[in-house]
Formats: structure tokens, sequence, C-alpha cells
């Protein structure tokens, strides 16, 4: 019988590439997710009302200031927060943001303010623009 030929050791796997350090960005407390108003204009917001404390049942005033929604806590507010965790957005200040449903919308929570901002797509499309024009500028430069 032949002795067997020794086995190759495995390959050594491909060195991962080094990636630069992080550009440094405070978060300054703020905290963002993206939601889409359900058909009575209601927002799931778990993870930022959880940041914030808010709970269900907590009454609150909703504002709307240069076509985003203003939402803080205030003991004599109109609306509060629902039980399964949602923001309520009333019919007036979606028509006044051009909110519609099943369109998303960005929330940012302001964690030392106790407010949340919600603000429309189309209010986020607008201020993109001229980064996008740069960037796709970019691209065709290469």
């Amino acid at each position: 019988m032949p002795t067997p030929l020794p086995a190759p050791p495995p390959p050594q796997p491909a060195l991962m590439p080094a990636l630069p350090p992080p550009a440094d960005q405070p978060s300054s407390g703020v905290l963002f997710d993206v939601a889409r108003p359900d058909s009575a204009g209601r927002v799931t917001a778990r993870p930022l009302l959880r940041a914030l404390g808010w709970m269900p049942g907590l009454a609150l005033r909703v504002d709307v200031v240069h076509a985003a929604v203003l939402i803080t806590p205030a003991a004599n507010g109109g609306h509060v927060v629902g039980s399964r965790e949602e923001l309520p957005l009333p019919a007036a200040a979606r028509h006044l943001c051009g909110i519609t449903g099943g369109e998303p919308v960005l929330l940012a929570a302001f964690c030392g303010r106790d407010l949340i901002v919600v603000h429309p797509s189309n209010t986020i499309t607008a201020l993109l623009a001229d980064l996008h024009a740069h960037i796709f500028g970019a691209l065709d430069d290469r």
C-alpha cells in the first residue's frame, strides 16, 4: 500500500483592507427614524419614544412650524401617545405639511429638548437636492 501524500495546508484567508476611522460626527442628542403614517395619520416610533421616556397615554401638543410637525409633551395636550407606541399626526397638520398616508416621513427626536420633529419626504428631498447634485457630479468626474 503506497504512503499517502501529505495534505496541503489550508489557504490563508485574505486580509481585510483597513478602513479609515469614521468622521467625527457628534450626535448632539438627536435620534432619527423613518416611518409611514397609516390611514389615520399615526406613525409608530418605538425607539424614539423609548429614548425620550414617552409612555403610552402621555398627553402631547402637536404644532406645525416651517412645514414640519412638532410634538411635545403637554399636560393639557389634545393628543396622546398611543397604546402601541405611535404618535398622532392630526389631519390638519398632515395637510399643512403635505404628508400623505403611506409616504415616508423622517422623525427626529431631540432628547435635550423633549421634542420630536416630523419632516415630510418632500422637505427631505428638497434639502438633499444640492448634496445629491454634488455626489452625482463627483461620479461623473471619475
